[in-house]
């Protein structure tokens, strides 16, 4: 891959691999994060749906007297 410039900012082209292996299509956004000192990596960021399903997945699995409190979790 190579560096390009792009406007203020760097971009690479990932690989038709790369966006194969995570699923991406145009408009998808990604995490990129350095992942060692000369390395970096790129994670497809789920999508709402995606969350929300991951979300649903839990429901009812919380015990029936189980409270939350905002403001006793952010107590200090």
């Amino acid at each position: 891959m190579q560096v390009s410039k792009w406007g203020n900012s760097l971009a690479i082209r990932l690989p038709v691999s790369v966006v194969e292996v995570l699923g991406l299509k145009a408009g998808d956004d990604v995490e990129v994060r350095v992942a060692g000192e000369d390395q970096f990596e790129v994670k497809r960021t789920p999508s709402n749906r995606e969350v929300l399903a991951r979300l649903r997945k839990f429901r009812g699995l919380l015990p029936a007297d189980f409270k939350f409190d905002r403001l006793e979790a952010n107590e200090r």
